[in-house]
């Protein structure tokens, strides 16, 4: 012990200022964690655990000076204190440290798997007014859903489906100003309009559509009545067609390919196919790209509810649909239509050159009787009565489309409430206000979802809510016609918005039903939805989460809700177009499709008895699905998306590729560098989520380059290397074109079928039947892997951080 105090002496004499140790803590090493400080709501910071500087130094004498030996009696006291010293020095050692463990791993229980988890605790900035205190999620939570109210719901699903909206109406100028004026009266930072002309195709009241049949000699004879005149298909081909008919069942590539199989061809025919499974524009595609003459489309019973106590569609309905393979005006593709700018005339390649029309159930079974031929398969047999469902051909058929196309004004209606961190980031939520008919389900559930959204946040800013980055709410015009109005103001902004935009979430057919829960999303949101479903009750499962209730079914809960982005989605052209992440929500039946989408059944009255009075309850469910989202995305320090999770998209896709690779080897090529790129997407999306995880929140500025990194990496999944003008869907994953991994794919497949195998209707630029050709699989292998490492290369930040491994 004298040993000891000798030390200390000499330690003391060292050093002429009082020593002070500081204790640092020590990030976790676990990884895909973000450490999150957790403030109590009732005590301030004060009340937190902090490591005290402790002064080790002996009992200084009076009179001493440093560097002087002490000499004096006081030494043999100081030598009998030396152990209680050395013993009290200990205890507050490992006290403190004690007090620092229990508070750091406090501060962790809120980490989970992922940077992306969010702690329930995760504490918000204050209001404007600084005696609102902190805000945290539970708080906004709680607010959010206080003043989401459940009858403004139900009131304005009504009155919008009474309205008439078709787009370029004058029932739609009127709802235009409508919406214009309710937004006004909200607390929103700026409202405005912004106006496209765009080219949309109308029936010819003049000269409606027709089919005829058609004799031996080819002259057309008795004319079949269309029970549904007003129904039709906005940009199909115009003119008279002839052909025999053949049944197709729903028009899909494969199926056409088992037509031939069995001895029936479909080029120089007309199809009569059903709806559902793809959209109007798919079949015609496909049918186009096999030759066929002309299409008509009808809704099979079989599609829809067979439960006698259940609403069905009138087999005198027919079915409205739009069959341009895209999005926009297809008559400025890739440019926006404002001011009635004037381009050199050029038309979407996505525009069919047959012409196609809806029918009802009964004018299909009229029709089917009509078929010879071999008996199709079981699958395809449908439930119309009386109707054996032959493969054909039989009759031939005159079909006759008039429509005309009408330069039409369309007006998009914008509020935005501005965030006070980052305003130049927007989180977008939109709906579609145009309807071809009563449009309950269509439009007018989304509609009013949106304006009770606004009027909630609005109300939310009274309260001391200021989100972080900016909320832009948007009412579309023209969706109906292949979301033109959302494509419109996409082309018009290109530039801008996908450094800006950082999210879309898209409220159209929001609900068709209250059994089953699907979210059609990027990747990047996934994460995020299965956080926000543990927050939300189920509309029909009382005392269970949304979570819990799909769980409950499937385990793999994922794999059964979560579905990748269709083209006829409104969202679509936010991600394969812009680069923007996009979700689209539904509630659909259990069973079977809701029956009444598209058609002038779509009322209100339908879909409160299809939903048997639960209506105000499942929009109530989306409201309070799609607020959570919004507060999450606009007010989150870092941006909630998960940018790891395309490391196992591109994973899965990998493994389709392995499948070929032993034909390639034999043929002196190789997969490896699309192997490398995505090593290197999976490495620097891990060494960016270790950066964030050991960075500090509270670090305005790395937060916002962190935010910037994180809200582009969907971007950087659009190929660079290809027009906008020429293949607008640049995404490798969601696009259309030579780039995208399902081209690449198709094209792999002839290694096997000899030039045989379909692609999907116009997926590829290769003709089918063509076979293998190494020269474009080099080129398709080359804008796959490329664009896949600059993905890694730019989620790596700075040049002097990237490592290719090339």
């Amino acid at each position: 012990m004298e040993r000891l105090w000798g030390l200390l002496q000499r330690a003391q004499q060292l050093s002429p200022r009082p020593s002070q140790t500081i204790y640092k803590r020590v990030e976790s090493t676990q990884q895909g964690h973000l450490e999150e400080e957790e403030e109590d709501g009732e005590e301030g910071p004060e009340a937190r655990a902090h490591f005290c500087p402790m002064e080790l130094t002996g009992p200084e004498p009076l009179g001493s000076r440093p560097g002087q030996q002490n000499l004096v009696p006081w030494a043999a006291a100081g030598r009998r204190a030396a152990p209680y010293l050395v013993l009290t020095a200990l205890l507050i050692f490992t006290g403190a440290f004690l007090l620092g463990y229990v508070a750091f791993r406090g501060s962790c229980q809120a980490c989970g798997d992922s940077v992306l988890v969010v702690s329930e605790d995760v504490n918000y900035e204050s209001g404007l007014d600084s005696r609102q205190g902190t805000l945290y999620w539970s708080d906004l939570q709680a607010m959010f859903l206080r003043l989401l109210e459940e009858g403004r719901l139900e009131d304005t699903i009504r009155q919008t489906s009474l309205r008439e909206r078709v787009a370029g109406s004058a029932g739609m100028a009127a709802l235009t100003q409508d919406i214009s004026a309710a937004l006004s009266r909200q607390k929103l930072d700026h409202v405005w309009t912004d106006t496209h002309y765009v080219g949309l195709q109308f029936p010819d009241p003049a000269h409606p559509n027709t089919l005829h049949w058609v004799d031996a000699a080819g002259k057309a004879g008795e004319q079949l009545p269309l029970e549904d005149p007003d129904a039709y298909c906005p940009y199909s081909a115009t003119g008279n067609t002839t052909g025999e008919l053949v049944y197709a069942n729903y028009g899909r590539p494969q199926d056409l390919q088992e037509l031939r199989a069995r001895g029936v061809e479909p080029a120089g025919r007309l199809l009569l196919v059903r709806v559902g499974v793809t959209s109007f524009a798919q079949k015609v595609a496909s049918a186009q790209d096999f030759g066929a003459r002309g299409v008509l489309i009808y809704p099979d019973p079989a599609d829809f509810s067979q439960d006698p106590l259940k609403l069905s569609l009138s087999s005198h309905r027919a079915v409205y649909g739009h069959v341009h393979l895209g999005t926009g005006d297809p008559y400025t593709p890739g440019f926006p239509s404002f001011n009635q700018t004037q381009f050199p005339p050029v038309e979407s390649s996505g525009l069919p050159s047959i012409p196609a029309q809806p029918i009802s159930a009964d004018i299909a079974s009229h029709l089917l009787r009509k078929l010879e031929g071999p008996v199709a398969p079981q699958e395809w047999q449908g439930h119309l009565p009386g109707s054996p469902y032959r493969l054909g051909p039989g009759p031939g058929l005159q079909l006759g489309v008039n429509n005309h196309k009408v330069s039409t004004p369309i007006s998009n209606i914008f509020g935005c409430i501005e965030g006070f961190s980052e305003p130049d980031h927007y989180v977008v939520i939109g709906a579609q206000r145009d309807a071809w008919g009563p449009g309950a389900a269509k439009s007018a559930v989304g509609t009013a979802i949106l304006l009770e959204l606004v009027r909630t946040f609005s109300s939310m800013l009274s309260n001391g809510f200021r989100p972080r980055r900016s909320l832009l709410f948007i009412s579309w015009d023209g969706g109906d016609f292949g979301s033109v109005g959302s494509t419109e103001w996409l082309e018009g902004y290109l530039s801008v918005l996908h450094l800006k935009a950082v999210v879309y979430v898209s409220l159209d057919n929001a609900v068709l039903g209250d059994d089953k829960f699907h979210a059609k999303t990027s990747p990047l949101l996934i994460s995020l939805i299965e956080n926000i479903l543990k927050q939300v009750d189920s509309p029909n499962h009382s005392g269970q989460t949304l979570h819990e209730q799909l769980v409950f079914t499937n385990s793999s809960w994922d794999a059964e809700v979560i579905q990748p982005l269709p083209m006829d989605s409104s969202a679509y052209s936010f991600t394969a177009f812009v680069g923007v992440p996009a979700v689209e929500f539904s509630f659909m039946e259990d069973d079977q499709a809701y029956p009444f989408l598209h058609t002038k059944e779509d009322t209100y009255e339908n879909l409160h008895k299809m939903l048997r009075g639960r209506l105000p309850a499942v929009a109530q469910a989306v409201a309070q699905l799609a607020g959570q989202l919004l507060i999450r995305l606009s007010h989150d320090h870092l941006l909630p998306l998960d940018f790891g999770r395309y490391g196992d998209v591109v994973l899965r896709h990998i493994g389709s590729l392995n499948e070929y690779s032993g034909d390639l080897k034999a043929r002196g090529l190789t997969l490896q560098w699309v192997y490398s790129a995505r090593g290197d997407y999976i490495r620097a999306a891990e060494k960016l989520r270790k950066e964030i995880y050991s960075s500090e929140q509270s670090d305005e500025r790395l937060m916002r380059m962190y935010n910037v990194r994180i809200m582009r990496v969907e971007f950087y999944f659009l190929s660079q290397y290809v027009s906008p003008a020429d293949s607008p869907f640049r995404h490798i994953f969601l696009g259309h074109g030579d780039h995208t991994l399902g081209a690449l794919l198709d094209h792999l497949r002839l290694l096997r079928t000899g030039g045989s195998g379909v692609p999907e209707a116009r997926s590829s630029a290769a003709a089918p039947g063509l076979g293998f050709q190494e020269s474009r699989f080099r080129r398709q292998l080359a804008l796959l892997t490329w664009t896949l490492q600059g993905a890694a290369n730019a989620l790596s930040g700075d040049v002097w951080n990237i490592d290719n491994n090339f």
